[in-house]
């Protein structure tokens, strides 16, 4: 992870987004830290974590799902 300051955001924009593609890019002011720049690309496993996570403990049969897409639908 990259520290930076707001000058230097300022002064290389394009190669701070450009890095912020690769790693998380934390922007200071007065040295404290006040942002940070980071992908947009999906952490996949991540999010599937996440929503394992809210689904656990939960089953849903075939026509649960087919009527909860029924109604989404609607």
């Amino acid at each position: 992870m990259k520290q930076i300051s707001i000058t230097d955001l300022k002064t290389n924009t394009g190669l701070y987004v450009n890095m912020a593609q690769e790693q998380d890019v934390i922007i200071t002011r007065n040295g404290k830290a006040v942002a940070k720049l980071v992908t947009v690309k999906p952490d996949k496993k991540a999010s599937w974590e996440h929503v394992r996570r809210l689904f656990s403990g939960m089953t849903l049969s075939d026509e649960d799902v087919a009527a909860a897409r029924e109604e989404r639908l609607r």
